[in-house]
């Protein structure tokens, strides 16, 4: 419900009522002298524009609408909101996300695999609050997109820029995840995971996926392994950003889960089969709830002006009001 930090610019209201009552009692109305117009014993003058006579009608209450929201600017309508603000450090997680073409098979409910990862991945950032999140692209070769941040914002632009291609054919598995234990290592937060999505197993890149997952045991780094797609032949279609060429058919989607497995044990995470688009989001809120950590926060009431806007909608009313009385009409309003 909007508040109003000034309520008496309402008065300005009465000013409606009273002008129709000034001009019933015809305070307003010049001289005039009655004429008829019309044939001895004929028809008198009959006024044949209907239509017209609604434009009128209609001009008039474009005239008042636009009164009426130019008064309620005045009274400058706010709206509130409280933020969190938080006072302590909360869990620190990394998405590695394979980004190998295999990644635009259509299998997750006529999304790609790609599109329903940086979906249920931005659900997830937008419903906890606290944490910080980073991104790490991985296919043929590995890159930090984004290092741990609790920027939101930032975050998910970079997520959404995640393309089919970009990095090659392949799946560095071994070498996105000691790209991400080298950038959450030297983090104080109380709690640091890892969320591997992939749809294959390691054959790129030249450290071992287990050698990545030992290496994140040791610095206390939960590695969570999502293997996301169905079994069996799908439908893939996708452009390669560095040549154009278009890549259209069907892949046959397999692949074995048990060095998947592997990497969650070793780090002493888990891992979780995934082959739909509710599994997906089922298991990103699981992962959220298990590292959430209890941290301290203040609250900020945020206050939004909301006058502008109406202003604009006066503006456009009482401007078509104008046009229509004086262009089409050509009367004085």
């Amino acid at each position: 419900m909007p508040d109003f930090q000034n309520p008496a610019a309402f008065l300005f209201l009465l000013l409606v009522p009273a002008l129709y009552v000034a001009r019933s009692f015809k305070l307003f109305s010049g001289i005039s002298f009655p004429i008829t117009l019309s044939d001895w014993g004929g028809k008198t003058f009959e006024w044949k524009g209907r239509f017209r006579s609604f434009a009128s009608y209609v001009s008039r209450v474009f005239a008042i609408a636009g009164f009426i929201a130019g008064v309620t600017a005045l009274a400058d309508p706010v709206s509130y909101h409280q933020e969190r603000i938080y006072t302590s450090r909360g869990t620190d997680i990394i998405f590695v996300v394979d980004t190998s073409p295999s990644m635009a098979a259509s299998d997750m409910a006529n999304a790609t695999r790609l599109d329903e990862a940086r979906r249920s991945i931005r659900m997830l950032a937008d419903s906890v609050g606290g944490m910080s999140f980073g991104l790490v692209a991985m296919a043929r070769e590995a890159a930090v997109i984004v290092p741990p941040t609790p920027d939101r914002n930032a975050f998910l632009a970079q997520l959404d820029a995640l393309a089919v291609g970009n990095l090659g054919d392949g799946s560095a598995i071994g070498t996105g995840l000691s790209t991400a234990v080298y950038h959450l290592a030297s983090s104080s937060a109380p709690k640091k995971c890892i969320v591997l999505v992939t749809d294959g197993e390691n054959n790129a890149g030249s450290i071992h996926p287990e050698t990545a997952a030992e290496l994140a045991k040791k610095n206390d780094i939960l590695v969570y392994v999502l293997g996301i797609g169905t079994r069996g032949t799908v439908p893939l279609n996708y452009v390669d950003p560095k040549t154009g060429r278009v890549y259209s058919g069907y892949l046959q989607s397999e692949f074995d889960p048990v060095p998947l497995q592997r990497i969650a044990a070793v780090s002493g995470g888990r891992y979780y089969s995934v082959q739909s688009a509710g599994d997906l989001s089922n298991v990103l809120s699981s992962i959220g709830r298990e590292v959430n950590v209890a941290q301290t926060y203040h609250l900020r009431t945020e206050s939004t002006h909301r006058y502008d806007k109406l202003i604009v909608i006066a503006a456009a009313l009482f401007i078509f009001a104008w046009l229509m009385c004086r262009i089409y009409l050509q009367e004085y309003m």
